[in-house]
């Protein structure tokens, strides 16, 4: 009787205060992200397939490609969301096989920003068996609720933002579907993959403070971003909130602010990326996002060595991309904390570029015409 009563009527307070504070939605908390994406295809049967975006974080995509499909019989397709026409190709060709479209929106690490209504509604026309499932991470609840925009599952690291201060590992799903929820709390319970209590109880702290820290990342996000544009040390900038962002509208219509995740490409090469990242000292070189201190990485090298160098190379993942996770310090002190290893990035390019132009440069043999020298082209 005790251990019945455990099963069906204990929620963790991290359940109990998403599901109060946020989404208002059933929600199922797990021990860790992966987790969490692990209970949502367990929704799945042998024979069946996911359709997920193609620029998916690199964790998800090894699943997906390297025990998803080869060990549950689950087949796996990417695509790229932002062309309708492709992804409703993908769905004709999948036909009823198809029951899970995984999507990111913004996207790691090249943030596209997908219409969450228009996949929805074209997941509803041609596929109506299928779940839409978005990994709601980068924006958090926040800035983003794909619930209200037609998703069927939303999908947290709790271990990022809500938390937000990089001392949790836990994942949460959240759903409004009553059967979809009956069924995450059964994998939940099934596989055991729940958050130790003291976890919850961080999570819940951080939480807290969730509005606070995300106004004041975004706001630094957001002069980051326009400062790289017109450094000279940067040849594009990705940030969602820039009006240069391809998909700039998309997300002003769909989120409640920008976020504070910022991708952006080096001058030069792997090099210049290397001098860039050994260069910074306010941000933490480190692969994880979403807490109160700011990160930057390379993720063709940590976050997405995993993704087939191919595929990196269609999405443009390559060395010089460099992923920042802007946190909450002076602003003043991350501008320049970038200007200073952006510099140094810049001028080891242009002294490489001054070597190479000598090398192209005639020699020259003094002492054999009037005039002191003349040109040896041999």
């Amino acid at each position: 009787c005790i251990f019945y009563f455990f099963q069906h009527n204990v929620h963790t307070p991290t359940h109990e205060y998403i599901y109060i504070s946020i989404h208002l939605h059933p929600s199922v908390a797990f021990s860790s992200g992966s987790a969490a994406t692990s209970a949502v295809v367990h929704l799945l049967t042998p024979g069946e397939r996911i359709l997920s975006i193609d620029d998916v974080y690199g964790g998800t995509q090894r699943y997906f490609r390297k025990v998803v499909n080869p060990r549950m019989g689950i087949e796996i397709d990417f695509v790229d969301f932002s062309n309708n026409q492709a992804v409703l190709s993908k769905m004709l060709t999948g036909g009823d096989k198809t029951k899970l479209l995984w999507l990111e929106t913004p996207t790691n690490p090249t943030l596209k920003v997908t219409d969450i209504e228009k996949v929805s509604t074209m997941t509803k026309r041609f596929n109506a068996n299928a779940l839409l499932c978005v990994d709601n991470t980068f924006c958090s609840p926040y800035f983003q609720n794909p619930l209200e925009h037609g998703a069927d599952i939303v999908v947290h690291s709790v271990t990022k933002y809500i938390n937000g201060h990089s001392d949790v590992v836990m994942g949460v799903v959240c759903t409004n579907d009553e059967e979809i929820y009956t069924q995450l709390r059964f994998i939940q319970n099934g596989v055991g993959a729940v958050p130790s209590p003291f976890d919850c109880y961080l999570a819940h702290r951080g939480l807290k403070t969730l509005h606070l820290r995300m106004e004041a990342a975004a706001r630094n996000a957001n002069a980051i971003a326009l400062f790289l544009e017109d450094h000279q040390g940067v040849t594009k900038v990705l940030y969602p909130g820039l009006k240069s962002h391809p998909q700039h509208d998309i997300a002003t219509r769909q989120q409640n602010g920008y976020g504070a995740m910022i991708t952006f490409y080096c001058i030069g090469k792997r090099e210049q990326s290397a001098i860039l990242l050994q260069n910074l000292r306010v941000f933490a070189l480190a692969e994880s996002l979403g807490a109160v201190e700011s990160l930057a990485e390379c993720p063709s090298l940590m976050t997405h060595a995993s993704v087939p160098d191919e595929q990196r190379a269609l999405l443009g993942i390559d060395d010089t991309l460099i992923r920042l996770s802007v946190g909450i310090e002076s602003c003043a002190d991350l501008v320049a904390d970038l200007d200073n290893a952006l510099n140094a990035a810049l001028k080891n390019k242009q002294e490489q570029d001054k070597q190479k132009q000598s090398s192209f440069l005639p020699k020259v043999e003094s002492g054999s015409r009037e005039g002191g020298g003349y040109w040896d082209w041999s």
